[in-house]
């Protein structure tokens, strides 16, 4: 906002080597650390909007199917829900960036700001395969992170219209009603999630490793094939615990605020809270944390986190 002319002519002008710009770049400076309320409330209505998309493409099935190397299916309805999102998001906290799992940099036309201190963390539709083949457990997965932190994040159940919210230190919600993780404490009475990469590689049998291991002593394991969702049920109370190697923050960046606002604990698989910077995932009631982490460790995971090396 242009400050007015002095009426004294004797006044000093104001020096001409001060950019225009800093008066513009202003606002996003000050705006300051969200109310996470008021971002929830948008971020709900955001998550609503993408489900109505998937919605609408699941009904008609006129999907374009695509493969990215290494990372699975990408379609039409992705890249539309992205879009979407990016838009409403954008609106919301314009000072924002955006770290999608599509890459969408651009907004009518314009380019998605980025800022060093909040972020949107995206995931249109994860699930993709599933979408595809008309298997219903997919969502849509926002998050917003301020500072490095996770403050706020919605998971989007499109077809059971089920919406996942949590912000930091407000608790976990399901619809709008509390949500705790179960209180199981023996893992042979335990209902356990995981997921396998896409990469046909020896990693695979890291994993069939460890599936083995937990199937000898677990009640049961599923493999849905959503790691947000798999979070959502695990903060809900249906499944105990869940881990996954070689995700995407995109993936779990909402998921990990819902179990840790529901009472849970989240690490990496050396025990490690900052799983965002890492590629794998343990999600548990908290009770199960200990137990569940030894018996997904390989043997150079337990040595690293034994002697905490990088």
């Amino acid at each position: 906002m242009k400050k007015k002319s002095s009426a004294k002519s004797g006044a000093k002008k104001r020096p001409a080597s001060k950019p225009r710009s800093a008066v513009r770049m202003a606002p996003a400076r000050t705006a300051g650390a969200p109310d996470t309320k008021k971002l929830l409330a948008g971020m709900i209505a955001a998550a609503h909007a993408c489900g109505a998309i998937l919605r609408k493409y699941h009904a008609k099935g006129n999907l374009k199917i695509s493969e990215k190397l290494g990372a699975g299916l990408v379609t039409n309805a992705d890249i539309e829900s992205e879009r979407a999102c990016v838009a409403a998001l954008r609106k919301l906290r314009p000072d924002f960036g955006f770290l999608t799992e599509e890459g969408t940099t651009l907004v009518d036309g314009k380019p998605a700001t980025d800022h060093p201190r909040g972020r949107w963390i995206i995931d249109p539709l994860d699930g993709t395969t599933n979408f595809v083949h008309g298997f219903p457990m997919f969502c849509v997965s926002i998050a917003a992170e301020w500072d490095g932190t996770i403050v706020a994040g919605v998971i989007e159940h499109p077809i059971l219209r089920d919406t996942y919210s949590a912000r930091l230190g407000g608790g976990a919600f399901l619809n709008g009603k509390p949500i705790r993780v179960s209180p199981t404490d023996r893992i042979d009475d335990s209902l356990l999630s995981t997921g396998f990469t896409y990469r046909k590689t020896e990693l695979l049998h890291t994993e069939m490793v460890a599936f083995e291991e937990l199937s000898s002593i677990a009640r049961a394991i599923r493999r849905p094939g959503s790691a947000a969702l798999d979070l959502a049920y695990t903060a809900r109370g249906v499944f105990d615990g869940f881990w996954e190697r070689r995700l995407s923050p995109w993936d779990i960046a909402a998921g990990l605020l819902l179990v840790r606002e529901a009472g849970g604990k989240v690490t990496d698989f050396r025990g490690n809270e900052d799983v965002l910077s890492s590629s794998a995932i343990l999600a548990s009631n908290g009770a199960l944390h200990d137990g569940l982490l030894e018996a997904i460790q390989t043997p150079e995971e337990k040595l690293r986190a034994r002697w905490n090396l990088d």
